[in-house]
């Protein structure tokens, strides 16, 4: 018995709108013109007997039909892409797909990979960037991660403590800050958008109390920092990825670092998590990371 399917790109069409809120965006991420994605959602309108979505603006909203078909259309093609990643990773021989924050990423894995190739060059390492703002991973088979909060208990009961993590706030050289009488006084508080309970925990682990008239926020670590180095305000940050920084003076670190009891930890995300280049990475970065312990 045939499928009863509508086409693949019309269900991709829909989605991307449906995600973008927008037929132009939608178009741009996938290469094609306003014309043709339109056509491709009225196909599937037609299709399904039923209007998905409905005006809000100059955007489009979805209705209660258009977020049913939505959900389905996300997890299936979500699966359709994790699968194909797979078929793509198993071709290329052993690999692990491995997800993290950007800015772990650039300011310690990457420049450190080149020691992992040493111990196993028939294994590849493929990254991909996540973030607490929104848990997909992409297909990963570990996810690399010190703020758990907000992953599945399953997901932290699962989860490989691979290194002990501390934070502390850092800000330019010239900034003015006062540290004193167990508090931290400074005009700007720079906060990361999506660990925003990062300061609570500093502040219950370390005893000092924070008090700033002001704060910026950023979606990003790296951005935390960079607004940091600019003498924009105080940013809260693991020291791991500010260490160059400190040494080149870029950053003071006027309270220290205080321990985090949580840690970095791999998150298996797929039945892979358990394949013999998983585990090597796994033992590898632990490792690799217990070479830089944290005061």
């Amino acid at each position: 018995m045939s499928r009863r399917l509508p086409p693949l790109f019309a269900l991709k069409a829909f989605e991307a709108t449906a995600r973008l809120g927008s037929v132009t965006r939608a178009a741009e991420e996938l290469g094609r013109t306003h014309g043709a994605v339109s056509r491709q959602i009225r196909a599937l309108q037609e299709h399904a007997g039923a209007a998905l979505f409905d005006k809000a603006g100059t955007g489009l909203r979805l209705n209660p039909q258009g977020e049913t078909l939505r959900q389905v259309v996300t997890q299936a093609l979500d699966q359709l892409e994790q699968g194909w990643l797979r078929v793509l990773d198993d071709a290329r021989g052993s690999s692990v797909h491995v997800a993290c924050s950007a800015t772990f990423a650039m300011r310690w894995l990457v420049p450190h990979l080149p020691g992992f190739y040493r111990q196993h060059p028939d294994v590849r390492v493929r990254l991909s960037m996540t973030s607490a703002r929104e848990i997909r991973h992409q297909g990963a088979d570990l996810v690399l991660a010190w703020d758990r909060q907000s992953y599945p208990e399953r997901d932290r009961t699962r989860a490989v403590r691979i290194a002990n993590v501390a934070f502390g706030p850092v800000c330019a050289p010239r900034y003015r800050v006062a540290a004193r009488q167990r508090r931290l006084i400074c005009q700007t508080r720079i906060t990361h958008e999506y660990t925003t309970r990062a300061w609570t925990t500093w502040q219950d682990n370390s005893g000092i109390v924070v008090r700033n008239d002001t704060e910026l926020s950023f979606p990003h670590t790296h951005l935390c920092i960079e607004a940091a180095v600019s003498g924009l305000g105080v940013a809260l940050v693991e020291q791991r990825m500010v260490r160059d920084d400190l040494a080149a003076e870029r950053l003071i670190a006027p309270c220290g670092f205080v321990p985090f009891a949580d840690g970095l930890a791999a998150v298996p995300a797929s039945e892979r998590a358990a394949s013999p280049a998983a585990r090597a990475f796994v033992t590898w970065i632990t490792e690799e990371l217990s070479g830089i312990m944290p005061v």
